[in-house]
């Protein structure tokens, strides 16, 4: 790889970066080919990206991304995403299945984590959650409206 190809690199993974919110960085040594395969279809489906990126590649993104604070070392596999609970709720649930699959560090929403914050985060009601449980706070009223008026209803036609 020559130094264009690898300024190229730096320079997608800068971009890439600085639109994440969630970058999470993980031990993938000893898994196969298939398994960092399964893994990306994951990613895929949860809209975030992986990929194993040289270590000197990866914090030179990460610092011209203003990404400080985290320690890059051995071997690496970068996962990242607009939306930092499906980013960690990606690393999460692949690391539950496989033991190899070692969560190291993150940068979330502008801050560097360890492993325990990424697994609070993977914790948290994802963004299609979320909206559920608001449109179901404002519907509360129009139900409780509507229960009211039927209730009302039935009692005046006992009445009669």
């Amino acid at each position: 790889m020559n130094k264009t190809q690898k300024s190229e690199i730096v320079n997608t993974l800068t971009q890439e970066f600085k639109s994440a919110a969630a970058v999470v960085m993980c031990d993938y040594r000893g898994l196969t080919v298939s398994e960092l395969e399964s893994l990306r279809s994951i990613a895929r489906a949860k809209e975030t990206k992986v990929q194993v990126i040289k270590n000197t590649l990866a914090s030179i993104a990460l610092a011209n991304a203003d990404m400080t604070g985290i320690a890059i070392s051995d071997t690496n596999i970068f996962v990242w995403g607009a939306d930092s609970i499906a980013a960690a709720k990606t690393v999460v649930e692949f690391a539950k299945a496989k033991d190899k699959f070692i969560i190291r560090t993150a940068y979330i929403d502008g801050q560097a984590a360890d492993e325990a914050k990424v697994r609070t985060f993977a914790t948290l009601p994802g963004r299609e959650e979320l909206l559920g449980m608001l449109a179901s706070v404002w519907m509360g009223p129009v139900r409780n409206f509507t229960i009211g008026l039927d209730a009302l209803k039935r009692k005046k036609e006992e009445a009669a």
